[in-house]
């Protein structure tokens, strides 16, 4: 008869890979039409590159599409694909996306202990090569990190429209996404959190924990503003070409 204090509580099977895309933002710094995820560059919507990148990744076990209740993007036959899951559970913030959505990881099967990398919809200039990048820097980690880049540029403080002071840039990291962190771990984080984080790395920093920083790519921008579209369309073609 085995004995309880003999029953090791540590997780049996090997962590999967989930991806988790949030796309229920509107777009409104981008000046488009509609939510800036859904329009055209280099041929197709613009979140269909981010997911093509995700889909030639084997590690990556499964992708999570977080769209709000109202969207019906993905249910047009252009859209529909059955290499991806789609969860209508989008909130009105980026984090309450992302923590409903973990949410739905785990209904769809996912466990505490798996990770997730959680991307941006709009940085569709993401590679497969990055992505693999990420995953090989944090899969041995106990914390998880995120694609960053160093910051090449002065930093202004700003006040009332003019320099209040010039920080220094060393040790000074751009964030971007993909970032990678146990499921367990980032929905307890999130929870705690609140709504006012902007990406997932602050909210584990806040229960004390370091993220891993690993060298991304100037190439993976986030889509924002009107000029970002021209530069994204261009470099999508030039990868096409």
């Amino acid at each position: 008869m085995t004995e309880l204090n003999d029953i090791s509580l540590a997780p049996t099977a090997a962590p999967r890979c989930w991806a988790l895309i949030p796309c229920a933002g509107t777009g409104s710094r981008a000046g488009a039409a509609g939510p800036k995820q859904y329009q055209v560059l280099a041929g197709k919507p613009m979140v269909m590159h981010t997911l093509a990148a995700f889909a030639e990744v084997p590690r990556i076990d499964q992708t999570l599409v977080v769209v709000s209740p109202e969207d019906t993007f993905f249910l047009t036959p252009d859209a529909r694909n059955a290499s991806f899951l789609i969860a209508a559970c989008g909130g009105s913030t980026r984090a309450a996306s992302v923590f409903n959505g973990l949410s739905a990881l785990l209904a769809e099967g996912a466990v505490a202990h798996d990770w997730v990398l959680v991307h941006d919809a709009a940085r569709c200039l993401i590679t497969p090569a990055q992505i693999n990048q990420l995953l090989d820097a944090c899969l041995a980690d106990e914390v998880g990190g995120l694609l960053a880049l160093p910051l090449p540029d002065t930093l202004k403080v700003a006040q009332a429209g003019r320099v209040a002071a010039t920080l220094p840039r060393e040790e000074k990291w751009l964030a971007q996404t993909p970032q990678m962190f146990r499921i367990g771990s980032l929905q307890e984080a999130l929870e705690l959190a609140g709504d006012a984080v902007t990406d997932e790395s602050s909210a584990i920093e806040a229960m004390g924990l370091s993220p891993k920083l690993v060298p991304g790519s100037a190439q993976n921008f986030k889509v924002t503003y009107p000029e970002d579209f021209s530069l994204a369309q261009a470099l999508l073609q030039s990868r096409q070409a």
